[in-house]
């Protein structure tokens, strides 16, 4: 059974998804107090966490970045509805996927299992016939230990970034729109005014430097999606 922790205020909500949840399968434990959240999603291992921005004692914002600093577990953001900066903020700070308040189970269920989804097929792809390393310049993915490096030093990325990266090496050089990457990374098709995966993007541009050398090293295709550039000499 997957275990899941919920972590919101809202105690109404909270046993919502209990018994909603529970039915679909999932064991839910309920949290409402950001300080206690981040400490128990620390101390036990949980498959999902679903994690609220209005919280009290540690809003939801510092519960990510505390729980973020020693733990990958994918994490689905409750923000409220139309608070674009809410939910930038939360992806830019290791969220896998956000949803707006108020939302229906169903689709909190459907972000869930596209979750589990891309988390199988990734480990499935590992376990058969996917290369162990990618090496596309100054930068080595390790698919084995989930380990990227640049210039031999380690470089820590969330689950989403990981992914993602792994999609542009294997692809290096050529274009991929937006909604299949949206489809691969996140499990998910494309919704209107998602800006989700140019988020994540965003932020893997950061941690592995803008460029190399004078080459951009993932490019944006305006319009369509991205590249991930290959370094002259290599193809």
């Amino acid at each position: 059974m997957t275990n899941i922790l919920v972590i919101d205020d809202d105690i109404e909500l909270c046993d919502l998804l209990s018994d909603y949840l529970g039915g679909e399968g999932f064991s839910i434990t309920t949290i409402n107090n950001g300080k206690q959240g981040a400490d128990e999603a620390l101390a036990t291992e949980y498959a999902l966490l679903v994690l609220d921005v209005m919280l009290p004692e540690m809003n939801g914002f510092d519960v990510l970045r505390k729980i973020r600093t020693k733990s990958a577990v994918p994490i689905i953001m409750l923000t409220a509805r139309g608070d674009d900066i809410d939910r930038i903020v939360g992806l830019e700070l290791g969220a896998d996927d956000y949803l707006p308040k108020p939302f229906n189970p169903r689709e909190l269920v459907a972000r869930i299992r596209a979750i589990q989804r891309r988390t199988d097929s990734a480990n499935q792809a590992t376990a058969a016939t996917k290369p162990s390393e990618l090496c596309i310049g100054d930068i080595t993915l390790n698919s084995t230990n989930r380990c990227v490096t640049r210039d031999d030093i380690k470089i820590t990325l969330t689950s989403v970034e990981f992914n993602l990266l792994e999609i542009f090496l294997s692809r290096a050089g050529t274009v991929i729109d937006r909604e299949e990457l949206v489809e691969l990374v996140l499990g998910r098709q494309l919704q209107a005014y998602d800006r989700s995966i140019d988020v994540h993007v965003s932020a893997l541009r950061k941690k592995l430097g803008h460029y190399e050398g004078d080459i951009e090293r993932i490019r944006t295709i305006r319009s369509v999606g991205y590249l991930y550039s290959l370094p002259q000499g290599q193809n």
